[in-house]
């Protein structure tokens, strides 16, 4: 099956043919150029979103990155990174193996065709050429035979006419033989013409056009053999990156396989632990004292107000507001310690004392009751408040012990600063190693560098590496004072349950004998008025032999706090004081300056140092 043969007189339709294949060809590779385009696009707006969302250095996003489920996220934006990569590869590969080959194919093909296409049009003038040669001397040929018909018939009338003369029909007959002797060679040169031009026309449909057509339908084979080349090459430029897209996908899911819930849940616990104690139970406040009170004060006045000459008024400190403060800190050793002591109270009256006695005729309320009581109440309130102040302020401060923050993220902290420092450490260590080296080297080979020059920075290496030394024994000894007060707290908690079982007995005791006493005194509250002149000379003899609350241990004001509310101690900044009673989770602890001075500050104003054997001064 040829072109040349059976396509012989299809010259005009193949060379529309052909150009309509380069103009595929032309369209194959624009479509690859614009796929190219949109390959790269994609990459630039995948890498784009890939930056998008990646965590910003020295800020907040990079601490959250420590939970599994966000480095799992910071993985898949890497992953997309790469991802996008494979896309830019693509895009590379089409252009150099098909965009860039195409293109100068289609340059050499628009050349070979035409040539061949000249040469087909050449052939085709030349059998034009000789089919015109052919009609002329055929023409010619055809006019010569009528001149000589016209010669001969002349001649013959001329003869058969008696008048006409001799002379005169010998010329006639001249003339005939002239113009038969023209049409005899007419027909030669027609003859001669005719066989020419039927072998020229037999060498151009035979010959020169089926060669000439060979060659454009090989030029055009070639040309479709090209453009299916070009398309698988289309395909495997993709399938070659399919392998890295999979690694990619793969890791993604990896990454997602790797997310630990429990992990994540244990990293916000280390994160946000502050190491305080919830607040315990609040305590029933029975407004019914005044009343009982009434009765009490007319009775105690009556009883003991006789034979004394001169009333000894309350003019200790605030401390001791009412006669029977001993014993309200002889009830608030006895209480739980699971108790927190209440905040300072919010109502003006000057006698309001924490850890007061309780009527023992109370009822206890459902539990429903004492939590709507517990969130409503504006005394806790208050004291998470407080709280909060105190941290912010130290949070502003930024002391370098970190001792703004609460314990369990100050331990944190510290360890961080360590592990930094041992860090830098082996950095530097690292260095001076190296430069050793290098002396040792100089020392060796002089004409390599003079030994002398490293000393200065060697020098310069010791001492910051002692000076990082000694930072290091600093923060380990916070540390080590941090994690001993952790350990302190978590035995506390321990015990506590054990010194609640011990002291429960003591105190329904206390509370029946208060209950069976006739005037009620024992069942008594601060007084809910101004501060009461009474004599209490009788009253502290009553409670002489009762201990007060023993100290647990010592603490320095790291502020200045002025207690402007009752139940409240003032203290100065750097000012040693006991600890009596340690902070119960409502950011209160209590303190006492002397015997008679004692209130609550906030635990953020105060550096606690516990211990369990010291004694009360």
């Amino acid at each position: 099956m040829s072109w040349g043969t059976e396509l012989w007189d299809q010259f005009d339709n193949l060379e529309k043919h052909t150009q309509w294949g380069i103009d595929v060809l032309e369209k194959f590779i624009k479509f690859v150029k614009e796929r190219t385009e949109i390959e790269l696009s994609y990459a630039k707006q995948l890498r784009n979103l890939s930056k998008k969302y990646q965590p910003k250095k020295n800020s907040k996003e990079e601490e959250e990155y420590r939970y599994t489920s966000a480095r799992a996220f910071l993985a898949t934006l890497n992953e997309m990174n790469d991802y996008a990569g494979q896309h830019e590869v693509i895009s590379e590969n089409m252009t150099s193996l098909i965009t860039g080959e195409l293109t100068r194919y289609v340059q050499e093909l628009k050349q070979e065709r035409k040539s061949h296409f000249h040469d087909g049009r050449k052939a085709q003038q030349h059998i034009e050429t000789c089919w015109k040669q052919l009609e002329a001397s055929k023409r010619r040929f055809e006019r010569d035979c009528k001149e000589a018909d016209r010669a001969q018939q002349y001649f013959e009338k001329m003869d058969a006419d008696i008048n006409v003369t001799k002379a005169d029909v010998e010329k006639a007959r001249q003339q005939a033989q002239l113009r038969h002797q023209m049409a005899e060679d007419s027909k030669a040169e027609y003859s001669s013409t005719l066989q020419k031009f039927n072998s020229e026309q037999h060498d151009h449909y035979y010959t020169h056009i089926p060669h000439i057509f060979q060659k454009i339908q090989e030029m055009e084979e070639r040309r479709i053999v090209r453009i299916g080349e070009s398309m698988k090459t289309f395909a495997e430029v993709d399938r070659q990156v399919i392998p890295i897209i999979g690694k990619c996908l793969d890791e993604i899911t990896k990454a997602a396989e790797s997310i630990d819930h429990k992990n994540d849940s244990q990293l916000v616990i280390e994160a946000f632990k502050s190491g305080f104690e919830p607040p315990g139970d609040v305590e029933f406040e029975d407004f019914t004292q005044p009343m009982k009170r009434t009765v009490s004060e007319s009775s105690l006045s009556n009883s003991r107000g006789d034979g004394k000459s001169e009333p000894k008024f309350g003019g200790k400190s605030k401390g001791k507001l009412w006669p029977f403060i001993k014993k309200n800190k002889l009830m608030s050793l006895l209480t739980s310690p699971h108790q927190p002591p209440p905040p300072p109270p919010a109502s003006a009256s000057p006698s309001a004392v924490p850890n007061g006695p309780q009527s023992p005729k109370q009822q206890k309320e459902p539990l429903s009751h004492r939590f709507n009581e517990f969130m409503t109440s504006k005394p806790k309130i208050h004291c998470f408040r407080s709280l909060k102040r105190g941290l912010s302020l130290k949070l502003g401060a930024g002391p370098e012990d970190f001792s703004n923050l609460p314990p369990e993220q100050r331990r944190k902290k510290l360890q961080q600063k360590v592990d930094e420092l041992n860090k830098d450490i082996q950095k530097e260590m690292d260095q001076r190693d190296a430069l050793t080296k290098m002396k040792d080297v100089y020392i060796k080979n002089p004409q390599m560098g003079d030994a002398a020059s490293v000393d200065h920075r060697l020098a310069e290496l010791g001492q910051n590496i002692e000076k990082l030394r000694l930072e290091v024994q600093k923060f380990e000894g916070w540390l080590a004072e941090v994690e001993g007060r952790l350990s302190m707290r978590t035995e506390a908690r321990r015990q506590s349950g054990l010194y609640e079982a011990q002291n429960t007995s003591a105190v329904n005791s206390c509370a029946q004998d208060r209950e069976s006493s006739p005037d009620g005194s024992y069942t008594e509250e601060q007084s809910q008025e101004t501060e009461m002149k009474v004599p209490a000379t009788d009253f502290d003899d009553e409670f002489d032999d009762e201990e007060p609350l023993p100290t647990i241990g010592t603490c320095k004001a790291l502020y200045t706090f002025e207690g402007q509310n009752e139940g409240t101690i003032s203290v100065a900044e750097g000012e040693m004081l006991y600890v009596i009673e340690e902070d119960k989770g409502d950011g209160w602890t209590r303190i006492r300056r002397n015997e008679d001075e004692e209130g609550y500050v906030p635990t953020s104003y105060v550096e606690v140092y516990l211990d369990k054997n010291a004694k009360d001064s």
